[in-house]
């Protein structure tokens, strides 16, 4: 399989992709909000670290986080951008914004990840439609300042049925905005208004709940369901919760892991990879 990222055609299926996150927010969920100068430095780290892809974002996705200004935005992930345009890997800008996303790729982003898959903005897809860039579509319920509310209430929902439905949604609206589909990339939205049980379907299923033959991106990086699992874990001791979730979702079918620990999880995603592929 092939994902079409402008100047970059990705490769997948042979190996687990490794997408290091990249926050240039005061007030990511993580705690890995970065400067610039803090940032670049962390980017070629997680490069030196087996990192394929960087997902830089300037505005926090946490549950409760504020909404960020478009031009506070572009002012967070531009720079950033220009900086590291020239590592030689593809770089996606992490926006639900379509001015956000127009800054980014002409700065040097090759992928747009929008956690709304073109819902929030109208003009979206439209403009994505007129590129040629990677386009990770994802599903969630909500908004990051209500999210946490839709955790508590979406045990009943017929999780399958609804991606089904959101996903096909989507790459209809993708095709009447001219985005191919050997441009996109699904991700299931763990973490994103679902229960902990819904989240732990996502990894056991995987790819039966993604049955559209494109590239699937797993986020499930120090998340809360995590922290759930190991009797209310922080942040910090969330790695080997998600090198647990990591391998199953690798096992199930993801082609692409984002995660804050670049160096420790491709060792988990290399091992995994001989057994399941041969080395």
């Amino acid at each position: 399989m092939i994902w079409h990222c402008g100047d970059y055609s990705v490769e997948l299926g042979k190996r687990t992709l490794i997408m290091g996150i990249l926050n240039v927010t005061p007030d990511s969920f993580s705690g890995d909000g970065l400067q610039n100068e803090v940032a670049i430095r962390r980017a070629h780290q997680m490069v030196a670290d087996g990192a394929n892809i960087l997902d830089i974002g300037g505005e926090s996705t946490r549950p409760g986080a504020e909404v960020v200004s478009v031009q506070e935005e572009i002012r967070r992930v531009v720079p950033l951008l220009h900086e590291l345009k020239n590592l030689g890997i593809p770089l996606s800008v992490d926006t639900t914004k379509s001015a956000v996303a127009a800054a980014a790729l002409e700065a040097g982003a090759a992928i747009v990840n929008d956690i709304s898959g073109g819902t929030a903005d109208g003009a979206m897809l439209s403009l994505l439609g007129g590129t040629q860039c990677g386009v990770i579509l994802m599903h969630r319920r909500g908004t990051p300042q209500n999210t946490g509310l839709s955790q508590a209430t979406t045990d009943a929902q017929d999780l399958q049925a609804e991606l089904h439905a959101y996903f096909t949604d989507r790459l209809v609206a993708c095709e009447q905005a001219g985005v191919a589909r050997a441009r996109l990339c699904v991700d299931a939205g763990f973490g994103f208004g679902k229960s902990v049980e819904e989240n732990l379907k996502i990894v056991r299923q995987g790819h039966e709940l993604l049955p559209w033959n494109l590239p699937i991106l797993s986020a499930l990086s120090r998340k809360s369901t995590i922290g759930k699992l190991l009797g209310d874990a922080p942040v910090e001791g969330r790695l080997m919760g998600t090198a647990a979730l990591t391998t199953l979702a690798i096992v199930t079918g993801a082609h692409i892991v984002r995660v804050h620990d670049v160096k420790e999880i491709r060792e988990v995603a290399a091992v995994v990879d001989a057994a399941m592929l041969g080395s």
